[in-house]
């Protein structure tokens, strides 16, 4: 699969970069519901782990994906998994508002979790959640692909915590995702998806806190609506929502359903970052009209204007530093607390939403 694939089936494939010995981080992947498992087995398998079990309640499901993996193979149920003593961490893409009880029943296992975003629909989820991490010790990380599995996203992480543009100000994140054909019936009830901002919302929340070290926010307004899909009425295809940060930060997001037929890839996704010393835009899956290829990085400081073209040259680092964590307790990759913060934003932003008509 490539970047040219819908939003459902993103999964990326990088250089590989083991940091474990082949079978020292053995992990399985349950509840295949939605497409980006595969991107997050992909970064796990890039990075050296050994994707052992593969699980789904449909079985030729399950079997396609094995057969994808040497060596994987397919569970009979999610305890045959659980129950594996060198499975070391559980990756699963459930309906999301399954994704917080599966979390908590994996780590009650003993085993982290690494679930597809949006990782919680409900704030009771959240609270769940916390309390079972706190009382096993386990991990319930995230995949916010939109930056984690990104390379221009990745790079301007580094450019800032670099100082590149000095204090970061303001960040706006428009995700504009394409709709297409044969999306499951889960994908439009809002009971199971959460809502826009809850969805893919999600990924543009991780990322205001991780660009602005703001490490809390209030939401100054939301908004969705259904402005074009009246045969789903629980469906939102726009969404928008101001945060301001606890450190005098800001935030604009707009997430929507409309992208285009005629766009090549599937969905434009931008960022601008601004900070005291300059700014940066990333032109993350294309450059509308000059460059079909994604990982455009805009940066214009004191010094100038500057082009940089990063794919290929950054990885995605992720994966290795989370397989590490699990394996030595750390928190390089992303630590719980940010994790857990990003979820709330977005809940809370959803649950602020007016709803346009």
């Amino acid at each position: 699969m490539s970047q040219k694939a819908d939003g459902m089936n993103y999964a990326p494939q990088g250089k590989p970069r083991p940091v474990v010995q082949p079978g020292e981080f053995i992990f399985a992947a349950a509840h295949l519901d939605h497409g980006h498992i595969f991107g997050q087995c992909n970064g796990l398998v890039e990075a050296g782990g050994q994707l052992k079990w593969v699980y789904d309640a449909d079985p030729a499901k399950a079997g396609a994906m094995a057969a994808k993996y040497p060596g994987a193979k397919v569970a009979r149920s999610l305890e045959e998994i659980l129950d594996d003593a060198e499975v070391k961490l559980v990756a699963a893409a459930a309906i999301p508002n399954l994704r917080g009880a599966l979390g908590c029943c994996v780590m009650e296992a003993g085993k982290d979790y690494f679930t597809d975003k949006t990782p919680f629909t409900t704030l009771d989820q959240l609270d769940a959640a916390k309390a079972a991490v706190a009382r096993t010790g386990r991990k319930y990380a995230c995949y916010f692909s939109e930056r984690l599995h990104v390379e221009s996203a990745m790079y301007a992480t580094d450019l800032i915590q670099q100082g590149a543009i000095g204090r970061v100000l303001q960040v706006i994140g428009l995700g504009p995702h394409r709709l297409g054909t044969g999306r499951p019936d889960w994908f439009f009830q809002k009971e199971q998806f959460g809502g826009i901002l809850c969805d893919i919302g999600s990924h543009q929340f991780e990322q205001f806190l991780t660009f602005t070290g703001a490490t809390d926010a209030t939401v100054a307004h939301a908004a969705v609506a259904n402005y074009a899909h009246p045969e789903h009425p629980g469906f939102e295809d726009f969404g928008e929502a101001n945060l301001i940060g606890d450190n005098g930060t800001t935030n604009y997001v707009r997430v929507d359903w409309f992208t285009p037929k005629g766009l090549g890839t599937w969905g434009d996704g931008r960022m601008t970052i601004l900070g005291t010393k300059g700014y940066i835009e990333l032109r993350k899956y294309v450059d509308v009209g000059r460059d079909p290829t994604g990982d455009h990085v805009y940066l214009v400081d004191d010094k100038g204007e500057h082009h940089l073209q990063v794919a290929g040259q950054v990885g995605y680092r992720f994966f290795g530093e989370l397989i590490l964590d699990c394996l030595h307790r750390t928190e390089k990759a992303m630590t719980q607390r940010h994790i857990f913060k990003a979820a709330e934003l977005c809940l809370r932003a959803q649950a602020a939403a007016r709803r346009l008509t």
